[in-house]
């Protein structure tokens, strides 16, 4: 068998998994979340937020609602080194973003039910 026939062969059949893999996987929620930051990220944002006193008054201050706190924690970058995960119960996290050209960071407690924002302030890092 000649090579073109060969790659002929391994092109349709490719192409017909590539169909088969798209019809089966459209319409689910799949996803490659296999980094430590999107796997965090991905864990703390499937829970139902809760705000501490200290970021209610933030929030009203800055005339944010919780949509943009929500894309914040989904859209930051968890900073692993001031972060306090080996805490049994409920692992803290300090999540770094930026809204309006100023660097925020995000202090979040992720229990098994329930993340409570604890602080959002503006970082120094510019």
């Amino acid at each position: 068998m000649k090579f073109i026939h060969r790659l002929g062969y391994y092109l349709g059949g490719f192409s017909l998994g590539l169909i088969l893999l798209l019809f089966f996987l459209n319409g689910k929620d799949a996803s490659c979340d296999y980094g430590p930051n999107a796997r965090t990220v991905k864990n703390i944002t499937s829970k139902p937020f809760q705000y501490s006193d200290k970021t209610s008054n933030f929030i009203s201050k800055q005339a944010l609602d919780s949509t943009t706190i929500f894309n914040l924690v989904k859209y930051g970058s968890v900073n692993f080194s001031k972060s306090k995960t080996e805490i049994d119960s409920c692992k803290i996290y300090v999540i770094e973003n930026s809204f309006k050209e100023r660097d925020l960071e995000l202090q979040v407690k992720n229990c098994d039910s329930l993340v409570t924002v604890l602080d959002i302030i503006y970082s120094n890092n510019k």
